[in-house]
């Protein structure tokens, strides 16, 4: 069903980076939420009416604030859609990021509302709803339906890799286990006489779980607000395209900033030999991007950095260095390693340190331990270090 639906309602469905097929699939996801919520909602509140249960009426109200989310989705991902102007130049794709909030605020509000709900039917001794057959069967289609629009939106939300519909998608799956709860609840009332009222207390356990799921939604949306680092893949998808040109010997100060889906902007250093042809160099650095632009849809500039590459001195100094802060921290990396003449008396070598953000130690103690690593290898050298930051995240 799901891929039918692609291949009916959306144009060059696998051109996922192009900016406009996104929007159509944030559209075609946003309408199918939409007629299925309303559909639902109407027959639960119905059934939960009759029944006087609260939790079905509750579960009917989530699937409305559900159709309330589609109807934000769809307008997050027009906004997004706008290209760039004078006053937003990196166009208005992180507004699909904040469409995902608003979301996961939703959702916390059906939690809240429905906890509240179940807990004052607890404490005023609400007596166990009776359950006719339409009922149970309304339930089961329920979250039969809401099953497959979790796959339905989780399957769109890995195709164009977006936040707002892998937060739609597990919203769906709360559905899913709340109505099956829910269900479950209402089977065992329906063969069971209870000394206490379990559709409150499944209410509440349904509402715990909501609570739950749309705090860490909102989490993490924030945190790609804020500003998270890039995914590990897409680190090593950049580097290994710039590995690919022979030309090319190291890279550091990867920077990836994210403006959206589709709208991602890099930059980089990259090591060459000191006596690389600039002209070539300059166009092979051209290709690079030019490659990384095609496969990733990110924009990359390149830095040219070059370094000694036939120094013994200068290459053994720097493996041992190297080898001896890997014993520190794995993920501590050197760069633009150079030297100054050598001398009797002091020896420079100047060079950056890319310090990982989980390291204990400070930049004065990290200083003072490769000082040290140092003399042990000539009691004339001195390090002059600056330090980096990771923004990859490792």
């Amino acid at each position: 069903m799901t891929k039918l639906l692609m291949r009916l309602f959306i144009k060059d469905y696998n051109n996922t980076l192009d900016i406009t097929v996104r929007r159509h699939y944030g559209t075609l996801a946003s309408f199918v939420g939409i007629f299925c919520n309303v559909i639902l909602s109407g027959f639960k509140i119905a059934a939960g009416a009759i029944s006087g249960s609260i939790s079905i009426i509750a579960d009917g109200l989530n699937n409305l604030s559900d159709m309330g989310s589609s109807v934000i989705t769809m307008i997050g991902f027009r906004i997004s859609n706008k290209p760039a102007d004078k006053d937003h130049p990196y166009g208005h794709g992180r507004m699909e990021y904040m469409s995902a909030f608003i979301v996961a605020v939703l959702i916390l509000f059906v939690g809240i509302e429905l906890l509240k709900e179940s807990v004052g039917s607890i404490f005023n001794g609400t007596p166990q709803p009776v359950y006719p057959l339409i009922s149970v069967i309304i339930l089961a289609v329920s979250a039969l339906i809401k099953l497959w629009l979790f796959f339905f939106n989780k399957s769109f939300s890995k195709k164009i890799e977006s936040q707002v519909l892998l937060a739609t998608a597990q919203d769906s799956f709360n559905d899913f286990l709340g109505t099956t709860a829910i269900l479950i609840g209402v089977l065992i009332s329906k063969f069971f006489v209870l000394p206490f009222n379990l559709d409150a207390i499944m209410g509440m356990g349904v509402a715990l779980f909501i609570l739950y799921s749309g705090f860490n939604l909102a989490r993490e949306t924030v945190n790609i607000i804020l500003g998270e680092p890039p995914k590990p893949e897409k680190v090593s998808e950049i580097e290994n395209t710039i590995f690919s040109f022979e030309e090319f010997l190291g890279v550091h100060d990867l920077i990836v900033h994210n403006y959206g889906p589709g709208r991602e902007f890099a930059s980089v250093h990259v090591e060459v030999p000191e006596n690389t042809d600039i002209v070539k160099c300059h166009e092979k650095i051209d290709l690079c991007e030019k490659l990384v632009k095609e496969k990733l849809g990110i924009e990359l500039v390149i830095h040219m950095d070059p370094i000694e590459t036939n120094n013994e001195i200068v290459n053994s100094t720097k493996a041992s260095i190297l080898s001896e802060l890997k014993k520190i921290h794995p993920n501590i990396t050197i760069h633009d390693f150079r030297m100054t003449p050598k001398s009797e008396n002091r020896t420079n070598f100047i060079f950056d340190t890319v310090v990982p953000a989980d390291l204990k130690l400070t930049e004065q103690e990290l200083k003072q331990r490769i000082d040290q690593i140092v003399k042990n290898i000539d009691n004339t050298y001195y390090c002059v270090i600056t330090f980096d930051n990771d923004f990859t995240g490792k």
